[in-house]
């Protein structure tokens, strides 16, 4: 009898054990044939990238190198992210494929300043260069960039992401699983994109605008890392100190990262605001009737 409640009880205890993994190492395998692909023209851009940027030095126009190595590491990492092996258990490294997919990889990639390369480098009236501007200043892309909108549908699709089913479904589902990577990427991208606005599009919003919906942004992502600590999504189950850690890295990752953006935006306000203050300091004599010498 004692023997036969062991063997009961062990087997209870191998099936829970079994029923909790099973979701949580499903959802940490690749990203498949989306994944294969993603990273593919990644590299390809990484290559691409530095051969534009050579061609635009050597007719003498000025590109600084940095933005190189910021594209070029970018596409690396979202390469890595998505066809690597990541550290941790599954839900830790789910979590950190999350944060370079959707936030690190496409800041150093924004800024790289990629459209802004690609328009120096195409002649001057090519249709290529008048087709690219278009879309860029068309009216839908604008209505994309703006910040509020691009935050709802960068952190709103997280929250629908781990709060309701649709995890558990991704993970068992690679259709599911690659339209939720591909939501991840751009919406990440577009969020980057409408917050730094380092490249030429429609309209610039304000620092004060985009500033504030960074904040907000901020705020929910770190909410959402809070309730994740407490509870898995739903349909998973993940070991408490996994769910533990990779909450943990979704909640500082992310203050990071929003650290990053909130840097480009007060040195692309201070950069603005310095030469606005020359442009004027130059108009002045001028603007007044008064000659250079008397104003000195």
């Amino acid at each position: 009898m004692i023997l036969t409640l062991a063997h009961t009880d062990a087997c209870a205890h191998a099936q829970t054990h079994a029923l909790a993994q099973a979701p949580a190492h499903a959802g940490h395998g690749g990203t498949g044939v989306f994944g294969a692909v993603v990273a593919s023209v990644a590299l390809l851009a990484a290559l691409a990238y530095p051969a534009a940027a050579a061609r635009l030095r050597g007719r003498g126009d000025a590109w600084p190198r940095h933005r190189d190595l910021c594209f070029t590491t970018g596409c690396a990492a979202l390469a890595l992210a998505l066809t690597g092996t990541l550290p941790g258990g599954p839900f830790t490294a789910h979590m950190a494929q999350h944060l370079t997919v959707a936030m690190a990889a496409p800041l150093l990639l924004v800024l790289g300043r990629p459209l802004t390369l690609v328009l120096r480098t195409l002649p001057g009236g090519s249709p290529a260069r008048r087709t690219l501007l278009a879309v860029a200043h068309s009216r839908p892309v604008g209505v994309l960039l703006f910040p509020p909108l691009a935050a709802v549908l960068d952190i709103g699709g997280l929250w629908l992401l781990y709060r309701t089913p649709l995890s558990a479904q991704a993970a068992h589902h690679p259709l599911v699983g690659a339209l939720v990577h591909a939501h991840v990427l751009a919406a990440g991208l577009l969020f980057t994109f409408a917050v730094c606005q380092l490249d030429p599009v429609r309209r610039r919003r304000g620092p004060l605008r985009r500033g504030a919906t960074l904040l907000a942004a901020g705020w929910a992502h770190a909410v959402l890392a809070k309730s994740l600590y407490a509870t898995p999504p739903p349909g998973t189950a993940y070991a408490a100190g996994d769910l533990h850690t990779g909450a943990q890295l979704m909640y500082y990752g992310g203050d990071l990262v929003e650290a990053a953006l909130a840097t480009v935006i007060a040195t692309r306000w201070y950069v603005a605001t310095g030469r606005a203050r020359r442009r004027r300091a130059r108009a002045a004599p001028y603007g007044t009737g008064r000659s250079p010498a008397a104003a000195a």
